[in-house]
């Protein structure tokens, strides 16, 4: 059993939201439905039957989506971030994620409903923690200028292309 879950907050759309979540990534699932009962559903307000967890994982990573209502918002203050292997995994996660959401700089997106991501080459680190203060000054650099990050674009800084 996983020690730490994070748990997203949503309004009243979270088994759409962990439905979308596992058909993105591969080797996801849904783990399980709660529903309000009586006692929730007085205390939450939410009306009795409907759901109020979705226990989902992406990747082996477990996650909550809770029914909780209006009252608390997604922040860009908490993002997942996702390391890709290849230009096309983050071709594929970018375009999916970020459909109906909004692109934002530095591999940040935000999805449609509010969640913050980072798609990023799993490389990224390696050229970011380099001995070569030059070599990582060209990275971030030419990272700072991407929305959707681009290896080639990357390595070529990193190298001094």
């Amino acid at each position: 059993m996983q020690k730490i879950t994070p748990c997203l907050w949503f309004d009243d759309n979270a088994e759409e939201a962990a439905r979308f979540y596992v058909s993105v990534f591969k080797n996801s699932r849904i783990n399980g439905v709660t529903r309000y009962g009586e006692a929730g559903a007085g205390a939450s307000g939410r009306p009795e039957g409907t759901v109020m967890t979705v226990e989902f994982e992406i990747e082996g990573q477990g996650f909550t989506a809770l029914n909780g209502g209006p009252v608390f918002q997604f922040s860009p203050a908490v993002s997942f971030m996702v390391d890709c292997k290849t230009q096309a995994e983050i071709d594929r996660l970018w375009e999916m994620l970020s459909e109906g959401g909004e692109e934002i700089e530095c591999g940040w997106l935000k999805d449609r409903y509010g969640v913050s991501w980072q798609i990023v080459p799993a490389v990224l680190r390696e050229m970011l923690q380099g001995r070569d203060p030059k070599r990582t000054e060209r990275v971030m650099g030419a990272l700072l200028k991407m929305k959707k990050l681009d290896i080639d674009g990357l390595s070529k800084a990193y190298e001094g292309r």
